[in-house]
């Protein structure tokens, strides 16, 4: 029920946060969409009332599925799409210390679903909803955009473009081997048939013709998910006939400063206007 929801709204409580977007905006903060105290998202548009449908966006924090939440999403990634007139969905998740995998894809498939079913009640044109996330955040925003019905995770939606900034896109590289990563294993421990869950949770498992476009952004000296994972995926993504791109940011790390960032923006919305995504 919308009246039971807790309403938020934020002019510009963040200082810099709202200065730097000219954002005037409003959040309906921690929304209901699953069963478990976790599965909550924020509803961040801009407080003007909308006088037509706009696009919406399925924002997914990182912190390798085992840390993070929403609330760090707000300012970097949230309030640049609301300055470009979408609606986002800024969404929370079961990290690992409360379900293991494949908690995490089952809830985001499950908000994509909210967010897609209510498009109407937010003036969301339902074709035009895009998903993005930051490393675990960029892996769960590409199984929102890639993983069919038929994997038995979740529900599927149709989804407009994926922007993926530095997401995992092979979690089994990430689980033995030179990438090994402590926080895969934690998500991902050890038990029967272990690999071939990685695979099911691996957004390069699911390439094929047809899928959303995709726009994948990574450092090339990234320590945490190596670069090449992003270049493989743009690849395949290709070879399958989809369209793809890969910006490349040379010396990034893991995660860009803030001026990196406000160079990345500009080409992010003229890329998603080339495929026709925009207010």
């Amino acid at each position: 029920m919308r009246s039971s929801r807790k309403v938020i709204v934020v002019l510009s409580l963040l200082g810099l946060a709202a200065h730097a977007f000219g954002a005037d905006y409003q959040i309906e903060a921690n929304v209901r969409y699953s069963l478990h105290p976790e599965t909550v998202l924020d509803i961040v548009q801009a407080r003007a009332p909308a006088l037509k449908n706009r696009p919406g966006v399925i924002v997914i924090h990182g912190g390798g599925w085992i840390q993070g939440n929403k609330e760090r999403m707000l300012e970097r990634f949230c309030l640049p799409f609301v300055e470009q007139g979408f609606v986002v969905a800024n969404v929370e998740y079961r990290l690992a210390q409360s379900a293991t995998a494949p908690a995490a894809v089952s809830d985001v498939l499950q908000a994509a679903k909210w967010f897609r079913d209510r498009a109407a009640d937010y003036k969301v044109d339902p074709n035009q909803i895009i998903v993005t996330g930051s490393s675990a955040g960029g892996h769960l925003a590409m199984m929102v955009g890639m993983a069919p019905e038929s994997a038995g995770l979740g529900p599927s939606i149709k989804i407009a473009a994926i922007v993926n900034f530095y997401g995992i896109s092979d979690v089994s590289d990430q689980l033995e081997g030179p990438h090994l990563q402590t926080y895969a294993v934690t998500w991902v421990p050890e038990q029967p048939d272990r690999m071939e869950l990685a695979k099911k949770l691996s957004p390069i498992t699911y390439v094929r013709k047809g899928l959303p476009p995709m726009l994948s952004i990574h450092g090339d000296a990234d320590p945490l998910v190596p670069y090449e994972q992003s270049v493989r995926l743009t690849k395949e993504l290709k070879t399958a006939g989809d369209q793809a791109e890969l910006i490349t940011v040379p010396g990034g790390k893991h995660g860009f400063p803030p001026e990196e960032m406000s160079k990345l923006w500009p080409q992010i919305f003229k890329w998603l206007k080339k495929h026709k995504i925009s207010s």
